[in-house]
């Protein structure tokens, strides 16, 4: 036995590592080292179990952990360049370059990415002279293969119009995209695993080849994997079961993409006698921090027991910062940041929702701190919020045909790209702007109604273009309907495009005008930053968070409504999920952890009191430290909780926000305040922190 293998591991690491044959399931908490276990146990197979490394397979879910896995193994020991390290993709495309053509595909079959897949759809739908956006039926089919089914089998799933299209013409829209697809020769990034699978399935001379070449399997992130890949898995493993399965049920956090968490909880029965180690020493953060992310998880009834331990002993106390409103708590955040100082790449700001960087990144820019949205785009560069931009751009600017094209037919209107060209030549001849030629443009268009229209519209917001931002945004909103536009063209995430546009509502009402709030939008994107050699803080929703780690984390917004969110209360498992979701964030803090969350917050316009989550009640104020270094030096007292019927009425009381006030009425465990200046509020007695004057 080699010990320059296995003496750098812990006793855990070491057992996993020395598992030679049959099934194995490594619960790995967050932390842990999994990955040094997996790469050390490749190692230990061609090292000391006489293995070839070209019997072995390992699955990780991203290019980069691929990437990672390899030049982890690279030197370790002769030979680990031949081990199969792949994502599920790489892997089922590799297979099927070599026996594709026993599935029908063509020598050298093309994949399309998502850009190539749109465009497709675009070109049947002109096809069948349909004018629906093709959006939906992309994440229509993305959802069907990812679970493995014919698209047409979720038809009745959907509401009797999709997409603006009857089933029967979506169903009409569906095949003839598969049809177009094999008539192109190319796979689309959901047919790549269907495609392999099948392979698998119905061709026993090449599963038993494909396995020859496996005979070792590791699957990463066990949890986040789909009906399709748990299949391809499983069907790869054969009766042999030399599987490693590694993962943490309690970071599932990936069903919206069709991610099942019972693969990782009901392992031991797909595969009887499995042996499982648990991973529970963890070396990224603090004795503080686990102890609270212990207490969170501890809640959920899905998941494999483990218990966190901490290598790192001590640390700072978790922080909770209780702020008036959304613009306090981004302006905490910042503020924090810059008292402890650069560098600023060590810090992460994490998020439930998009719509929630907005302020941060204001707040972060006008203290000259640079900030990065991580796997996504700046606020102001989202596509739903950029097309309401271009809107109030062009009602002050009609020379501006940069955003006239854009959303000449956003939402569409039936004005397609021929009505556009004759635009556009009737403008250069006449010489003529892009706006005033649509005015002319009668005479040269078959279906003039479209374009008629859309200039009434905008001559409409044209005129109130010099008023408050926030009422020509709301009037925009009615007159164009955007919002039932967003819900059909992005049914997989319209609720969080939805919450961009209200975010942009709130930050409209902060203007005068409509061109202030756009000037202010201009300096925010264009904000100077720091240089490179201070790094930027990163923001990111707890989504995309998973994997990462940061020295100094901010989990803001930890409320009822946002974590968990309001769509994931009214099942057990996405309440789960919510609390799963959580304690990612949770655990993604090395060193110091920050949580906050709003007293009050906008909600579809209206200001409405906020609880603070109840996965904080769940975890027990003796945990964290309620913290408030702006108003009151050192640690704050955890607040004071009078008991439902306490309060009658007409009693004087001190809130520490809005200061003193009368109770006017009382309900159970709420009560309605009047304070001074600042007029009625209702208020939660758990959270409220009054106090009797």
């Amino acid at each position: 036995m080699d010990e320059a293998l296995l003496s750098s591991l812990n006793e855990a690491q070491r057992q996993a590592v020395l598992h030679f044959q049959g099934p194995a399931l490594v619960v790995a908490g967050a932390g842990s080292g999994k990955t040094r276990t997996v790469v050390h146990r490749v190692a230990y197979l061609i090292a000391h179990r006489g293995v070839f490394p070209t019997e072995i397979l390992a699955v990780t879910f991203t290019n980069k952990a691929t990437e990672e896995m390899r030049e982890r193994l690279k030197g370790m020991v002769k030979g680990a360049g031949e081990v199969w390290v792949s994502t599920f993709h790489a892997a089922a495309l590799r297979i099927l370059r070599v026996y594709g053509e026993r599935v029908g595909l063509k020598p050298g079959f093309v994949v399309y990415d998502e850009d190539d897949q749109t465009a497709l759809l675009k070109e049947v739908l002109k096809e069948l002279g349909l004018s629906a956006k093709p959006g939906p039926i992309k994440s229509l089919l993305d959802r069907a293969k990812n679970r493995g089914e014919a698209p047409e089998a979720l038809l009745s799933e959907l509401p009797e119009y999709y997409a603006g299209l009857s089933r029967g013409r979506l169903l009409d829209v569906l095949r003839r995209y598969q049809e177009a697809l094999a008539a192109q020769g190319a796979l689309d990034f959901g047919d790549i695993l269907l495609y392999a699978l099948r392979l698998l399935e119905e061709d026993q001379e090449v599963l038993k080849r494909v396995r020859k070449r496996a005979r070792f399997i590791h699957v990463d992130e066990y949890q986040d994997t789909n009906p399709v890949q748990y299949r391809f898995t499983k069907l790869l493993a054969g009766g042999e079961a030399n599987l490693m399965a590694v993962g943490d049920p309690d970071q599932g956090i990936y069903s919206f993409r069709a991610a099942d968490i019972k693969n990782i909880l009901q392992f031991t029965e797909d595969f009887p006698g499995a042996r499982v180690y648990r991973l529970e020493e963890n070396y990224r953060s603090t004795e503080a921090i686990l102890r609270f992310a212990n207490a969170v998880i501890v809640r959920n009834a899905l998941r494999l027991e483990k218990t966190l331990r901490p290598v790192k002993g001590g640390g700072e106390p978790v922080r909770l910062f209780r702020a008036r409103d959304a613009r306090e708590e981004a302006r905490f955040v910042a503020e924090e940041i810059l008292r402890l100082g650069p560098p600023f790449d060590r810090f992460a700001v994490l998020y439930r929702t998009n719509a929630q960087s907005r302020l941060l990144e204001q707040a972060l820019a006008s203290r000259g701190v640079g900030a990065r949205v991580v796997g996504g785009v700046g606020f102001f560069e989202r596509a739903e919020v950029k097309d309401l931009l271009a809107y109030a751009r062009l009602a002050l600017n009609p020379l501006d045909s940069v955003s006239l094209k854009r959303i000449l037919n956003t939402p569409p209107r039936g004005i397609g790209p021929a009505t556009v060209e004759k635009v556009a030549r009737l403008a250069q001849e006449k010489g003529l702007p892009l706006f005033e030629a649509l005015k002319e443009a009668e005479g040269v268009l078959p279906r003039p109604e479209p374009v008629r229209h859309f200039v009434a519209l905008m001559e409409e917001l044209m005129d109130l273009a010099f008023g408050p931002a926030e009422a020509f945004f709301r009037h925009l909103l009615l007159a164009t309907d955007y919002p039932a536009y967003l819900k059909e063209a992005y049914p997989e995430d319209h609720e969080d495009r939805l919450e961009n546009v209200e975010e942009l509502l709130r930050a409209a009402k902060e203007a005068e005008s409509l061109m202030e709030f756009l000037d202010k939008v201009a300096l925010t994107a264009r904000a100077e930053e720091p240089g490179e050699a201070e790094g930027k803080v990163s923001l990111m929703t707890l989504h995309n968070a998973k994997g990462l780690e940061f020295p100094v984390v901010f989990l803001v917004g930890v409320e009822e409504g946002l974590l968990p969110h309001r769509n994931s209360l009214n099942t057990l498992e996405g309440l789960e999920e919510e609390r799963r979701l959580f304690y990612v964030g949770v655990t993604r803090a090395q060193e110091r952890l920050y949580l906050s969350y709003a007293e009050e917050r906008e909600v579809y316009g209206r200001t409405e009191a906020s609880r603070p989550s109840r996965f904080l009640e769940e975890v027990g104020e003796g945990l964290y430290q309620v913290y408030d270094p702006y108003r009151n030096p050192g640690p704050i007292p955890p607040p004071h909780r009078p008991k439902p019927g306490a309060y009658k009425g007409g009693e004087k009381v001190v809130h520490p926000r809005f200061g003193p006030g009368v109770v006017v009425a009382a309900a159970g465990d709420e009560v309605t305040v009047h304070f001074e200046g600042v007029g009625l509020k209702r208020l939660s007695l758990k959270y409220a922190d009054l106090r009797p004057a």
